[in-house]
């Protein structure tokens, strides 16, 4: 399965271990990782599914492939700016969203629209909103991701 990961690109020592983490899980389980390909959770996930040898995608907002982290197997350049965040929701089966700012807002509000089932890591709390199971740690986030689909 496919799992998009969102988040901080400008996050913690933690945040950073915990999306790391997130990231070794999903590969140790088969699973795929699509993000925004940049830094922060974005690159911290990455490595990690690279440290299991899993495979990662990463949807770029700009048209510059070369922008995308070093941990990134499959490069997709958009062009399209924050638009991508579409993008990145679109293609993963659930959603595990890691810390964030605006972008990750807007990317949990497009996969509840989806009605992708989403794990929330120390996330945006939307109490008006169902459908953001809010986890402790990066274990649970997979689990819930797992569970649902």
């Amino acid at each position: 399965m496919r799992v998009s990961v969102i988040g901080g690109s400008k996050i913690s020592d933690e945040q950073y271990r915990q999306a790391r983490t997130v990231g070794r899980l999903l590969a140790k389980a088969d699973h795929e990782v699509v993000c925004g390909g940049l830094t922060g959770v974005m690159e911290a996930v990455c490595r990690g599914a690279n440290d299991e040898g899993g495979h990662t995608i990463g949807i770029l907002p700009g048209e510059r492939r070369a922008a995308a982290n070093d941990y990134i197997d499959t490069v997709v350049a958009t062009g399209l700016g924050n638009a991508r965040n579409v993008l990145v929701v679109m293609n993963g089966a659930a959603v595990i969203a890691i810390d964030g700012k605006a972008g990750t807002l807007s990317e949990l509000g497009h996969a509840l629209d989806m009605g992708r089932p989403v794990a929330g890591l120390g996330t945006h709390e939307l109490d008006e909103l169902d459908g953001i199971e809010h986890v402790d740690s990066p274990k649970a986030a997979v689990e819930h991701v797992e569970s649902t689909v």
